[in-house]
Parts: C-alpha cells; structure tokens; sequence
C-alpha cells in the first residue's frame, strides 16, 4: 500500500512513509474490510474511514506541524488510525488529540490503538481519544500545531482557528454537495490564510444525532 502510494506521488517523504509502515490500516478497519485497498470503507454509525491516499494526502500537507514534541488534534478521528499516526510522529513529548461524537467508535479505536504501534503512548497519556463535538474543538490540550477534520463542515468552526497555534496549520474539508480540502495557516501575527488543495467526498461535520440519523 505505502509503495502504491509513493509511486503514484502521494506519499512524498520518509517521515510519511514510515509511520504508514508502522501503523497497520488492518488493525482499524472492520473485520472481513480489505484493508490496503485504495478506498473509504463504511465504519458503522454512518462513518467510514477515509481512503489510504486521502490519509497519506492528510499527512503530507501537516507533516512540518507533526514534529516530536507538537501537539495535533484529529476531529472526527473515527477509527483513531490518523491520531495514531499523529501521535508516533509528535512522539512522548507531543501530544496527540483525538475528538469523535459517537461513543462507540471511541471505545473501538481505543482498542485498535491499544493493538498497535502507538499503543505505548497511549499508555504513557501523549495520545488520547475523547467523546466530545468536533466542532468545538478540544480547549485542554489547545493551542495546536496540527488539526486535521475528518468530515467536511459547511464553513471552518471559528472555534477551531482559535485553537490553532500561530504557525499552526489545519485541513479540514469545507463544502456540502461539493467539497474542497481548505489548508488553514495560522500566521504568527494570527492572520489566518486559506487555500484549496483538492476536491474531496467526506461525510458532513454534524450533530451526533444528525449523522446517526443520515443527514
């Protein structure tokens, strides 16, 4: 999957390379799932998890932002294969953030997490996942260098920017029938610039209540 991946460009450096290595998909996708296929797979709740390329996409565009010892936040972190990553690449001394709505996909990524790579620092408390809106953010841990939004919003939550490091950078899918993956920078004067890096298909940034109903 990860040579796939880097011959067709998507995966453009050894850091990114590496913690797709080290964090196996298999561990995070539901059982029977193929999981090195290049594509999103539904995860219950009216969830999935996002396609290897979109991932490896993810990781690239805030790779600078996951240095040892920063702190990132995954909203709608689902199956927690991203915050694992987030979190192997920020290290013990960072801090690796995961927010997801749904209860039980908390419970079962922590579990997953518990069976990889990343298990020691979830352990040792430099990752952690919690139940809690997205769109609020997660103040405790905040200010971030990294936030990734693992579904699309129909504007960027404002609370998101407030938690974003000056330097900071977030991707986050904005859009509702047509959707663009925005790049946020947070300047160091916290001026706030956006550009579009692609067109994208997630599942829409909602009410917990909204997406178990499928709207």
């Amino acid at each position: 999957m990860v040579e796939q991946l880097q011959s067709y460009g998507v995966i453009r450096s050894k850091r990114v390379a590496e913690v797709m290595e080290k964090i196996d998909r298999a561990l995070f996708v539901p059982e029977g799932t193929p999981p090195y296929v290049d594509s999103p797979m539904p995860i219950g709740y009216n969830a999935t998890i996002s396609a290897p390329h979109m991932h490896a996409t993810c990781l690239q565009l805030l790779e600078e932002n996951l240095r040892p010892g920063m702190h990132a936040l995954d909203i709608g972190s689902g199956t927690g294969y991203l915050t694992a990553c987030f979190a192997m690449m920020v290290g013990p001394q960072g801090r690796a953030v995961g927010v997801e709505h749904i209860p039980e996909l908390v419970e079962s990524s922590v579990e997953s997490i518990r069976k990889s790579a990343a298990a020691p620092l979830l352990k040792e408390g430099a990752l952690s996942v919690h139940v809690g809106d997205g769109r609020l953010g997660w103040p405790e841990f905040a200010p971030y260098d990294a936030i990734h939004v693992g579904a699309a919003a129909s504007e960027i939550p404002k609370a998101l920017i407030d938690q974003l490091k000056p330097g900071g950078r977030m991707v986050i899918p904005v859009g509702n029938i047509f959707q663009d993956l925005k790049v946020v920078e947070k300047k160091m004067d916290c001026s706030v610039s956006i550009r579009t890096e692609t067109s994208v298909r997630y599942v829409p940034l909602t009410s917990r209540d909204a997406q178990l109903r499928g709207s």
